[in-house]
């Protein structure tokens, strides 16, 4: 069975991330493990000479009744959506998030992350920001990124950027085993600008090697990336996105300004980060 770290604070946009959290899940066989961090202030001693220790076991103390009183809430909402025989396990550590996520996913062996956004404003920190890319970039299991306010819908497509390298056959094959699992079309899409160095013989090769998978190859040419992907988000009923973290030069692109706000707004996905293996 694989498993699914879900690192939550039990704010409004991570419990609607659980709710992807639950149904992933139950698409990829998976059990899912909770982890909650929380870093304990630092106290100079000397200020606190008898009442040093008993100030931190509060904080623990505190934080595990808190942690404690949140799970019921989240079995809720597995029964309502009629998945309660999702396992669900659970992980309260003290300490810096990108340090304790990293040690659970190697300790548990776990294959996928699932992260929730805090809202609109911060897309762009999400995606660029000291602790996703330091998730992305550390923790070499696919990131599924929810943005803040998307509600599940059954994955019915999911689009796949691909730079048409060697490398990005072994993604594909991935994604494409878990849209057999939702029996969801895979839409690949390259954007050719000007300065393309991909071949016509490269594409008809993939097409050939993938002509029995439920794979649809788009290639358009553009040299306005961000919109090309945008529209083909909105106009090819992108379910969920895929990219690879060579590119991150994608997200610089399109999560910036009036491209966040049109994305969340208009174009909100899921964004499924892969790594290069």
């Amino acid at each position: 069975m694989k498993k699914i770290l879900f690192p939550t604070d039990f704010s409004e946009s991570s419990t609607n991330a659980f709710v992807h959290a639950l149904e992933f899940a139950k698409i990829v066989n998976a059990e899912l493990i909770l982890l909650h961090t929380f870093e304990i202030p630092v106290y100079d001693s000397q200020f606190f000479p008898e009442n040093y220790a008993v100030i931190y076991s509060s904080i623990e103390l505190a934080k595990f009744e808190m942690f404690k009183d949140e799970i019921p809430k989240l079995r809720t909402i597995a029964m309502e959506r009629n998945l309660e025989d999702i396992v669900i396990k659970h992980r309260l550590m003290d300490g810096d998030l990108i340090y304790n996520l990293k040690n659970a996913v190697e300790e548990d062996n776990v294959d996928f992350v699932i992260m929730g956004t805090s809202g609109v404003s911060d897309w762009t920190k999400f995606f660029l920001g000291s602790n996703t890319s330091s998730v992305i970039s550390e923790v070499k299991v696919p990131v599924l990124c929810i943005p803040a306010d998307t509600k599940f819908k059954k994955i019915k497509t999911i689009g796949f950027t691909t730079r048409y390298r060697e490398k990005d056959k072994v993604e594909l094959i991935k994604v494409l085993e878990i849209a057999g699992k939702t029996n969801a079309k895979v839409k690949s899409l390259y954007v050719k600008t000007s300065s393309s160095d991909v071949s016509d013989a490269t594409i008809k090769e993939w097409e050939k090697e993938f002509e029995n998978e439920n794979v649809e190859f788009l290639v358009l040419p553009s040299d306005e990336v961000k919109e090309t992907i945008l529209d083909f988000i909105l106009y090819k009923d992108i379910d969920v996105l895929t990219t690879i973290t060579h590119k991150r030069s994608f997200f610089e692109s399109i999560f910036d300004s009036s491209f966040t706000q049109k994305i969340a707004k208009e174009v909100s996905v899921p964004v499924l980060v892969m790594h290069e293996t």
